[in-house]
């Protein structure tokens, strides 16, 4: 019942939103004569809080309109050249005849499914686009899947990218590469080394893993240890609620996204009561800049979705808990897992030095599970002075990171 006692409460409140919404117009009316007072704008930034607190956060948008390319501005397109029923796969086409001539590598970034949606890696993407030919994974909200579409699994994510990574064969006729952020790096590895092992054409010609939980017995995280502090039906029966009416998903379990928030929100609570006190202020003060930047983020990091149960469970389960893949147990399928079939697609593994979600020597284990690999196949880069989101976004992502990225994915073409 919990999903649909949250969804009746933001339908009671609605009523109210409304009213507080007109409030806040009619206080900043320029026809309102008390409109510049200070009462009256203390007033207004109240209401802009309350809305903005119980506000139901869509998917926002790439927003990705051009890039510049050896100086060039290039326009950017975006469009679905994939569709399955859990995932869509985003081509961001570089609409202009000089990025056509390069004849950039393909690559495709995926996505992680851990509660945010694919536009958490913009910045990942539009960095990428310089040099290569970049497609994403766009995971779509578990609540918005028909259960007649079957369940979805960590199986079914190493099928899928078995899968793109063949149509991006076929589209291209040449072997992609992939960069996994974060949780995606299991499956990836995993869907690499059945595809090495089988001789598929469609194997990527290197993959980058960047902050992935490779193997979390390496310097083990807080996140890491919450984990494994309960058994695998706690979180069954605590955290797995079924969609209700009227959506897609109707029926289905899910992991859902305002119980992700909730978890996200409290592992940095002091931090972003600051964030909104300070919002508050801005808004008092007039600071249009300051709280423009302030709402950017937040419509971002408050914009979740639902996980399916199967995933979120086998995940924390076969990841976290018997940490499956670093002791030679992942199954897909019931087909074990051999990173050392891994021989002539390039490694990359990149962590950063103050990452607390995912511990230092747990992504570059990967190096290490592949153990007939080549050294000319390898890399392995530690960002000092960077946390998680660090790896795959903000200025040291752009400028020393993805340059070490771009290289060494030119040269395992």
């Amino acid at each position: 019942m919990l999903y649909q006692f949250y969804e009746i409460g933001h339908a009671a409140v609605a009523p109210l939103r409304h009213a507080v919404g007109a409030s806040r117009d009619m206080l900043r009316s320029p026809a309102n004569p008390f409109a510049s007072t200070l009462p009256a704008r203390a007033a207004a930034a109240y209401c802009e809080m309350f809305l903005n607190a119980t506000k139901r956060y869509g998917k926002p948008e790439f927003g990705i309109e051009s890039v510049e390319v050896d100086g060039v501005a290039v326009p950017i397109v975006e469009e679905i050249v994939e569709r399955r029923p859990f995932c869509d796969m985003i081509h961001f086409k570089r609409d202009h005849p000089h990025a056509v001539a390069r004849k950039d590598p393909p690559v495709l970034i995926v996505a992680p499914m851990s509660g945010h949606f694919a536009t958490l890696l913009r910045g990942t993407v539009a960095a990428m686009l310089k040099n290569h030919d970049v497609y994403i994974t766009d995971w779509i909200d578990a609540r918005d899947v028909p259960l007649s579409e079957g369940r979805f699994g960590l199986d079914e994510y190493v099928d899928t990218l078995i899968d793109l990574l063949s149509a991006l064969h076929e589209r291209h006729g040449e072997r992609a590469a992939a960069m996994g952020v974060c949780q995606p790096g299991i499956p990836l590895l995993a869907a690499t080394a059945l595809m090495a092992e089988d001789k598929d054409p469609a194997r990527p010609s290197a993959i980058v893993l960047m902050g992935s939980p490779i193997d979390t017995r390496i310097s083990p995280t807080e996140p890491n240890q919450l984990a494994t502090t309960r058994p695998i039906s706690w979180f069954r029966d605590n955290v797995i609620v079924t969609v209700p009416w009227p959506h897609a998903g109707f029926l289905r379990r899910v992991y859902p996204g305002f119980l992700q928030l909730s978890g996200f929100m409290a592992m940095n609570l002091d931090r972003h009561m600051d964030a909104h006190l300070k919002q508050y202020n801005n808004l008092v003060k007039g600071d249009g800049d300051s709280a423009a930047a302030h709402r950017k983020f937040y419509d971002e990091y408050l914009a979740v979705m639902d996980l399916t149960a199967e995933f979120y469970l086998e995940t924390v389960e076969r990841v976290f808990q018997k940490h499956e893949l670093a002791r030679g147990q992942f199954a897909v399928h019931g087909r074990i897992v051999k990173p050392a079939a891994i021989r002539d697609v390039g490694l990359m593994t990149i962590e950063g030095g103050k990452d607390d979600i995912t511990g230092m020597g747990q992504t570059e284990a990967a190096q290490t599970l592949c153990s007939k690999l080549p050294s000319s196949h390898r890399m392995h880069h530690i960002q000092p002075e960077v946390g998680h989101y660090g790896v795959f976004n903000g200025s040291r992502w752009r400028s020393e990171i993805q340059p070490r990225i771009a290289e060494f994915l030119l040269s395992q073409r």
